[in-house]
């Protein structure tokens, strides 16, 4: 079921702020899909979702070859029958501010993160809401 960006209900938006790993789906070079597990945070307010990751690992790689305007992704979370999947275009960021901000928002989720001066953190202006939570 597709929502509504501005109507999101109080159910959908705690079920982003519960413990659950999801799942980021960028596409390869060659147009295959590539999905991992993240660890990823919605902000409802700016209607950005974030991933912190490694600057060499594959998501980034192929955020980054799609250029400045950046990647249409898929986060996705399911727990037995709810679920959610938030759509956008992602882009990469290495700025301090940028990593500090994800780091941030992943700790509150999570946990706080390793040490890793390689961060950066996946970016996506999210413009489509699935699911049912």
């Amino acid at each position: 079921m597709a929502h509504d960006l501005a109507a999101l209900d109080a159910s959908y938006l705690a079920f982003w702020r519960e413990y659950h790993l999801c799942t980021l789906t960028t596409l390869r070079p060659d147009g295959s899909p590539h999905v991992v597990p993240v660890g990823a945070t919605y902000d409802p307010e700016t209607r950005t979702a974030r991933v912190i990751s490694h600057g060499a690992s594959r998501k980034v790689r192929n955020v980054l070859a799609a250029g400045e305007a950046g990647m249409r992704v898929a986060l996705c979370q399911v727990d037995r029958a709810r679920w959610s999947t938030l759509e956008g275009v992602a882009v990469v960021r290495a700025d301090a501010e940028s990593v500090a901000e994800g780091v941030r928002r992943y700790a509150e989720r999570y946990r706080e993160p390793r040490v890793n001066p390689e961060r950066v953190v996946i970016e996506i202006a999210v413009d489509r809401a699935l699911g049912r939570a």
